[in-house]
C-alpha cells in the first residue's frame, strides 16, 4: 500500500481586492471557504499545466534538488 506522507504546506498570495471579492462569491456559492477554493483552483491549474507540458509532471523542486545536495 502507497501511503503519501506529504504535509500540506501554507503559502502567502496578495490579490487584489476586486479578485478576492468576486472568489469569496464563489467560494460562498460553492458554500467552501475562500482558502478551500484557492487550493482546488491551484491544483487544477497544476494539473492543466502538467497535461500540456507547461511543466515536469515528475522530478524535484528547485529545494528538494538542493537539500539533496546538502
Amino acid at each position: 500500500m502507497n501511503i503519501d506522507k506529504s504535509v500540506s504546506k501554507r503559502i502567502n498570495v496578495t490579490l487584489p481586492d476586486s479578485v478576492v471579492d468576486e472568489l469569496e462569491d464563489w467560494a460562498n456559492a460553492q458554500g467552501r471557504s475562500l482558502a478551500n477554493l484557492a487550493a482546488f483552483l491551484l491544483e487544477m491549474a497544476l494539473k492543466e499545466a502538467k497535461e500540456k507540458g507547461e511543466i515536469p509532471s515528475q522530478g524535484f523542486s528547485v529545494r528538494q534538488k538542493n537539500n539533496q545536495e546538502d
